[in-house]
């Protein structure tokens, strides 16, 4: 019941920041709304632990959330790099990995992580294997046994 509550708090909110306008009609309707989904998605059975996963609201914006910005930047750093220097090469490499993860969600987080950093995507998902396409053959050889890897499976952790 506290998660189903936690839910409809959070789609509220969700709401009101991308609303951004508080007539009394407008809340009501996004209260009505966020009640709808509530509703709909008790009745698909979706609010568990891995649809709504709470547990990782505690430690993904102090430990994941920044490692994962900085990242980012690195990686768009070095694909901004070898877009403007043609004497940078570049290797499109396809790679299987065999990530570390044992359940759906994070292998989902993994392969989301992978594609939101520059360079790389996700190109299918499977039980215990991720195909990737990488820019190089360097960022391609660093996503098998990487911290990106170790950093998500640590998620999964109870």
């Amino acid at each position: 019941m506290a998660r189903s509550v936690l839910f409809l708090a959070v789609l509220y909110a969700f709401w009101l920041l991308l609303s951004g306008m508080y007539t009394p009609f407008l809340m009501g309707a996004g209260a009505g709304c966020a009640v709808g989904v509530l509703l709909l998605a008790r009745r698909m059975d979706l609010i568990d632990r891995e649809g709504f996963p709470v547990h990782l609201a505690w430690r993904t914006p102090f430990s994941y959330w920044p490692w994962l910005v900085k990242e980012i930047l690195k990686s768009g750093w070095d694909v901004a790099r070898r877009i403007l220097d043609p004497r940078l090469p570049i290797s499109p490499t396809l790679i299987e990995i065999r990530p570390s993860q044992q359940t759906d969600l994070g292998l989902a987080i993994h392969a989301n992580s992978i594609t939101l950093t520059p360079g790389t995507i996700t190109v299918e998902v499977g039980p215990g294997r991720l195909l990737v396409h990488a820019l190089t053959r360097e960022g391609a050889a660093g996503l098998a046994g990487s911290e990106m890897d170790r950093r998500c499976a640590e998620l999964e952790r109870p």
